[in-house]
Formats: C-alpha cells, sequence, structure tokens
C-alpha cells in the first residue's frame, strides 16, 4: 500500500512510542528500508543515520512497520466497508483510527461485516427487530415478556406464538452481545488469563500406547503453556489422539455479560439472563477458544522458531578449520564409505570408495591402501567424518591407519545432518552432474569442515535437523526467519567474490538468486575479479546492488587492496586521506598496525562520515579481511565409547551440542545417539532459557547420568560433569517461577531420534 504522509507519520510516531527509540532514528531507518536497503547494510553502513542501531533493531522496526503497514490498509478497507453502508458515525471512525491491534480493529468491524443468513438475521426478517429494542431498553416493570410479545405474533412470518417471538429477539440481542467489541474483549482478557488448556485422549484411543501418554489428562493455564507442550498436544489433536479444548472462566464470564445486558429490574429480567448465557456459549465462547488457540499456537511458532533461528545461527558461525586440503568420507557399511579429496579452495579432486567394515581381511587391506593413497596423492591435511551410521568405525579406522602410516594428520567427526538433502538438490547436480549422490555428500562433508557457513547455505535449514516441531509451525514464518539468520551470518562474515557459490553470493545484502548465478557465469567466463569496482560489468548489476553489496565482498589480493576488508568502497577515500596524513599508502597501513593507531579520528568527521564509521574503519584497518567466527576446537571422543552398550553412568565425556531446546539440549558424545541434557542440569544454577548456556556446536563435558538402551535415551548432565560429579544443592527457584516441566523425551520434543 502506498501510504500518504500523514499515515506515514502516525506510524512512525507508533513505532517510536513502541520501541523507545528517537524518532529521527525511527525515521531514518523506514526511510532506508523504504528506498530498498537491507538490514545487515543499514546496520553496519548507515550508523549515522540510524544512530548506532544494531541488525536486530532494524529488523524489529522492519517487522513493526510492516505490520502497521498491514493494520492501516485494514483501516482503510473497514472504513470504506462501512462508510458505504452508511453506518459509520463519528465516533466509530475516532475508535477504528485509534486502535493499534488487528484483533481489535477486527472486533469493532464485526457488527458490519456481511455475515451468512444466521437465527438473528432471520428473526429481523421477520420482523421481531422492534421486540428485541424493547428488550434491550428495559422499561416495562409490569406484565408479562408473552404480553409484551404478543403484538410481534404473526403466523405469516413463521411467529407463531409469543414464545417464538422472544426466542427470535432473544437471537438479535444475542448477536448484538456477540458483535460487540467490549464485550469481546473483556471474554478474552479473562479466558486468556484464567483459562486452562486441556487435553484428554480421543475416543476409543484410551488403551493405545503413543508417544502422547503424558497428555491424555493433562491440564495446564493456557497463559503458561511454553511453545513445546503447546506443538506437542496441536500434534497429537492433528494425528486424532488428543481432544483439546480450553476451560473458561464461565461463571465470572457469565457474571460480567449479564451485568453488561441487564440495567435494572424490569419484566426481561430472567429472559435478558437467558439471553447472555445463549450468547456467550452459542457465539462468542466458541469464537474466543479459536482466537486464542491460534493466538497460543502463534506464541507456540514464534518461541520454536526462534529456537530454530538461534540454533540455525550458531550452527552457521561454527569455526572454520580453514583453506586445507581435506579427505572427506561419508561413511557406510554394506554399501561401502565414500572418500572425496578437496583442494585449500573446495575443488573437487578425487574419489573412491572403500570397505573397511564389510568382508574379510583383504578388503580391510585394500580400503588402507586407498585411504593412504588419496591422502598422498592430494596431500590432505585434515580428515573429515560424517557422524551418520558407521561414523565412529569409519574414525577410529582412519586414526589407525594414518597412525600406523607415521602420519600426524587430525581425524574431525563432522555433522553431517542435511548432507543427503544437498546431494540430491539442484545445486549438487550443478555443481557435480558426473557423480553419484554419496560421493557428492563426502565433498559436502569435507567442504563444511573449511566452512561450515559456505556449505550449509546450500542446504534448506529444515533439513539441518536443528529445529523443534519445525513442521508444525507456520512455514512463511519460519522460512523468513531463517532465511533472515541466514542472510545476517553471510553478511557478518563477508564472502570471498572469486570463490564463493551462487548460493552463498545469493545471500549477501542487495544480490539474490539471479544475480548471484550472473556473478559466477561473469567469473567463469572472464576469470576472476580483480576489483570489487568490476562488479558493475556484470549484467543487471546496478549502483543500488553494488553499494548494498560491496562492502560485504571481499576480493584476496586484487588490485586494491581494501577490497579484502569490509571497509565499503565509498569511504575509500576516507582511508587514503588518512595515510596520506601519514605519509604511507593504503598498503603501508593495512601492513603495519602501528601506523593505524596514530589516526586521529576526529581530524575526519564531516557531515556525511560520523565516528561511529570512523571507529569501524580503524577496526577493519587493525586487522583487515579478519574473519570474526571463533578459533576451530572439537570434540574429542573417545575412542573405546562407540556404541550405547559402552557407556556407563558415572562416565564423564566430551561432545558437541547439536541442538538446543526450550526444555534443554542434545548432545552427540559419539554413540550414534544424542543424549539430553534435561535444562535442570545445563548448569550449577537456575536456567530460564538454555540458549543462555550453550549453544549449537559448542563443545561440553557431560556426565552420563542413565541410559535405556531399549528405547535408545541417554540423560547427561553438564551441571554434575562441571563439579566433578558431586551432586549440588539446588538453587531455590525464584517466586514466580512455576513447577518443572515434565521430563521430555525426545519424540515428544519432536525431533528425529537417528542420524539415518
Amino acid at each position: 500500500m502506498q501510504l500518504t504522509d500523514t499515515q506515514l507519520t502516525a506510524i512512525l510516531a507508533i513505532l517510536a512510542e513502541e520501541t523507545g527509540l528517537a524518532p529521527r532514528q525511527v525515521k531514518n531507518t523506514v526511510e532506508l528500508l523504504r528506498e530498498g536497503a537491507t538490514v545487515p547494510f543499514i546496520a553496519r553502513y548507515r550508523k549515522e543515520q540510524t544512530g548506532e542501531l544494531d541488525e536486530v533493531q532494524v529488523r524489529t522496526l522492519e517487522e513493526r512497520f510492516g505490520y502497521f503497514t498491514e493494520l492501516e490498509e485494514r483501516r482503510v478497507a473497514i472504513l470504506k466497508s462501512i462508510d458505504e453502508q452508511g453506518k459509520l458515525t463519528p465516533e466509530l471512525a475516532a475508535r477504528i483510527a485509534a486502535t493499534r491491534q488487528k484483533t481489535e480493529l477486527e472486533d469493532l468491524y464485526l457488527p458490519y461485516k456481511p455475515k451468512r443468513r444466521t437465527k438473528a438475521i432471520i428473526a429481523r426478517e421477520r420482523g421481531l427487530e422492534p421486540l428485541a429494542d424493547l428488550l434491550a431498553v428495559q422499561e416495562l416493570t409490569t406484565g408479562t415478556p408473552e404480553e409484551a410479545a404478543a403484538p410481534f405474533v404473526d403466523p405469516a412470518k413463521e411467529v407463531p406464538d409469543a414464545a417464538a417471538a422472544l426466542e427470535g429477539a432473544g437471537h438479535i440481542l444475542a448477536e448484538r452481545l456477540a458483535d460487540d467489541a467490549d464485550a469481546r474483549a473483556f471474554v478474552r482478557r479473562l479466558t486468556g488469563e484464567q483459562g486452562i488448556f486441556c487435553a484428554r485422549v480421543a475416543k476409543g484411543k484410551e488403551t493405545e500406547v503413543t508417544k502422547f501418554e503424558m497428555y491424555y489428562d493433562y491440564r495446564e493455564p493456557l497463559k503458561d503453556i511454553p511453545s513445546h507442550r503447546m506443538l506437542a498436544m496441536r500434534r497429537g489433536e492433528k494425528e486424532e489422539v488428543l481432544h483439546l479444548a480450553i476451560e473458561a472462566p464461565t461463571d465470572e464470564i457469565l457474571a460480567g455479560l449479564k451485568g453488561r445486558t441487564i440495567r435494572g429490574e424490569s419484566i426481561f429480567r430472567p429472559l435478558l439472563e437467558r439471553i447472555a448465557e445463549d450468547a456467550y456459549r452459542r457465539l462468542i465462547a466458541p469464537s474466543i477458544e479459536v482466537e486464542l488457540r491460534l493466538e497460543a499456537k502463534t506464541r507456540a511458532d514464534e518461541a520454536a522458531i526462534r529456537v530454530f533461528a538461534d540454533n540455525l545461527r550458531n550452527l552457521l558461525l561454527l569455526p572454520p578449520a580453514g583453506s586445507k586440503k581435506v579427505l572427506g568420507i561419508d561413511p557406510g557399511l554394506r554399501t561401502g564409505s565414500k572418500l572425496a579429496a578437496i583442494d585449500e579452495t573446495g575443488r573437487f579432486l578425487a574419489h573412491v570408495t572403500i570397505y573397511p567394515h564389510a568382508g574379510g581381511s583383504g578388503r580391510v587391506a585394500e580400503a588402507t591402501r586407498e585411504f593412504l593413497r588419496l591422502v598422498k596423492a592430494h596431500g590432505s591435511e585434515l580428515v573429515a567424518v560424517g557422524n551418520g551410521t558407521a561414523g565412529r568405525e569409519m574414525e577410529q579406522f582412519a586414526k589407525e591407519t594414518l597412525r600406523e602410516a607415521g602420519l600426524a594428520i587430525p581425524v574431525v567427526v563432522v555433522n553431517e545432518a542435511g548432507a543427503s538433502v544437498y546431494s540430491a538438490s539442484d545445486i549438487a547436480r550443478e555443481e557435480f552432474p558426473d557423480l553419484d549422490l554419496t560421493v557428492r555428500g563426502a565433498i559436502s562433508i569435507a567442504r563444511r569442515l573449511q566452512d561450515p557457513l559456505a556449505e550449509l547455505v546450500k542446504i534448506d535449514p529444515k533439513s539441518i535437523g536443528v529445529g523443534q516441531y519445525q513442521h508444525d509451525v507456520n512455514q512463511t514464518a519460519l522460512k523468513k526467519a531463517l532465511d533472515a539468520t541466514v542472510e545476517s551470518c553471510v553478511n557478518y562474515v563477508g564472502v570471498d567474490l572469486n570463490t564463493a557459490s551462487w548460493a552463498l553470493l545469493s545471500y549477501v545484502s542487495g544480490i539474490g538468486e539471479t544475480l548471484a548465478k550472473g556473478i559466477t557465469a561473469h567469473r567463469d567466463s572472464t576469470g576472476p575479479f580483480p576489483s570489487r569496482q568490476t562488479l558493475l560489468q556484470v549484467a543487471r548489476f546496478g549502483p543500488k546492488a553494488f553499494e548494498q553489496a560491496a562492502g560485504f565482498l571481499r576480493i584476496r589480493g586484487g588490485e586494491e587492496p581494501l577490497d579484502n576488508s569490509a571497509v565499503h568502497p565509498e569511504r575509500y577515500g576516507v582511508v587514503a586521506a588518512m595515510a596520506a596524513d601519514l605519509g604511507a599508502t593504503v598498503a603501508d597501513l593495512l601492513a603495519d598496525p602501528a601506523k593505524v593507531e596514530r589516526i586521529e579520528l576526529t581530524r575526519y568527521v564531516t557531515e556525511s562520515v560520523g565516528l561511529p564509521t570512523l571507529r569501524d574503519i580503524l577496526a577493519e584497518l587493525r586487522k583487515p579481511g579478519r574473519d570474526p567466527r571463533a578459533a576451530f576446537v572439537t570434540a574429542s571422543l573417545r575412542d573405546d565409547i562407540q556404541t550405547m552398550d559402552d557407556l556407563k553412568e558415572g562416565l564423564v565425556l566430551e561432545g558437541t551440542v547439536t541442538n538446543v531446546a526450550a526444555f534443554g539440549a542434545f548432545v552427540d558424545i559419539g554413540v550414534h545417539q544424542d543424549g539430553l541434557v534435561h535444562v535442570s542440569h545445563l548448569a550449577n544454577r537456575f536456567v530460564k532459557d538454555p540458549g543462555d548456556v550453550v549453544r549449537v556446536g559448542q563443545v561440553v563435558k557431560v556426565k552420563v547420568l542413565t541410559v535405556d538402551t531399549e528405547r535408545k535415551r541417554i540423560s547427561l548432565s553438564i551441571r554434575e560433569a562441571e563439579t566433578g560429579g558431586a551432586r549440588q544443592e539446588r538453587q531455590p527457584r525464584p517466586a514466580k517461577e512455576k513447577k518443572p516441566e515434565p521430563e521430555m523425551s525426545w519424540e515428544r520434543a519432536g525431533f528425529r531420534v537417528k542420524r539415518k
């Protein structure tokens, strides 16, 4: 919608009030967004305009501006509809103009919204609205309701007697009450605050053993239900195992509605009480329950999506091993293990299939020869083993073979979640049209070790396995959040323009899939880009795209030294002035941090370049091209612990966090089955949000608490591993904290429990 100046000004004022930001910050940021600037670009290169807002704040403004723009569009449509009906009063128009909530706006529109043929409409057609008005006025104190209704009896209009007339009038009044915005808000508030969400087993399923058994007879305050339980119960309902309902504080609600309906003593009082009850039970309650269930689902979705996005961010930002030659292994038993060698740039070199775990000693000897041949022929500096089926056996084989050959080459276990999805994808077929799927998987595993971000962007985030109930949440909202997370991570790290795949380039600010493919096609036909400026030679890559993208692209060893930094080309002149004032070249400045420390930033402040940008430039000059990700580390998995049968209670092991949920974290300890660290065992203190304590990809020490091989469940504790195994006194919970959540199983949590 094209907003008018008045509408835009009103929205900006609301955003400033809602966020607590200065009006100037809000106005400038929204202007940049409306001009097509991306969130990463605004946060990184327009700090003067935004008052140094970070990405989260900019994205929040983007989302809320979108919300209020949609609200404004709907408001205009509703005002037009009511006005066309000739029912728009100044009071109603003012109230509609003042609302900031879509729910309230729809409540106000409800009495004027076209309806299907209801009981109230039929009663009006039968001429009973005057009787309804008579009941509503409540002025008659003598006689009987039947006597008052007698004049409205008309068999020709299907009103055979006074009882039928009163019933029809009651339907009209019930609909009026149900359409009253204030009455609906009252019921919604009370039900939301005091309602109990109830789950019970569906009829005929009472004796069935399912993963939803803990919800066969379950009650919890609606406002307190955590995301994973709400989504679990909704899945149970979808699978027709559970029946769900909201138990409202009916007595209090009815008392309130009767109080709104009845203004004093009249002959209609008992009838009006019944009408109020009918309005609630027949019209309001079902509608409000649907609304509140949808709101609860939306909140659960938002929480689950937030967890997914946080996990994805931590996974994408895992430390890279860097530009090293890697041998990737997609392990297998009967079908063999696929080995693929890549060079330091990720270019595929060669592959072979070996069978060290199937057949006799002859096959083991052959596997050893082929493994060492590939390692030596291509100078592999690291070996990456996928953590799927036969992963630990393959890790052991690789370590022993390298040790016996006198080669000090590290063997690293790599999370291979989603590798099979990549192998069958269009991107993989484009990259390796002549290779088998499993070989593509081995290449992906090797590349993940070199640079997790560059490889994982090729996979649909939902296939990476770090989500919670990812198929149950709103898919549009999930995709939007995950795409924003990938975009944020890619631009945070920066992208090598001359080696990046089109999939990685497509997430760079201002580029997108079409331009990304154009860039790689141009690179393939003309060779590497010598400078950022030459990007403008790419078809349809105009000045706007260049402005948005250039600062996030890197060129190593190019014509312009600053092209391998996060300094935006629009600020090269500032750096050149700094270097000249020191009697040096830009290259000298980048090579000598001591010179950088002599720069006086205040000398270079102008109307368009302030201290925030200058400080960023200085930080980049100190460490040009620096990768902001942490140093590369891996968990040390014990060689003698390879299956669940090897686990014993009390063992302290190292592992890698593979998933974080509201109730705890899952940790890979190398036995083909992740263990669960319940939130109560994450730290030696109360933990409300597991994401505050652990993150995906983090290497942690855990103590084995219990092992259930039959149900494939492992309970772990970080808290007890950190304290040498001694149990600590439980910290008292804050006064507001509710009872601990029920123990959550892997299946109930909505996660896959097997890797392959």
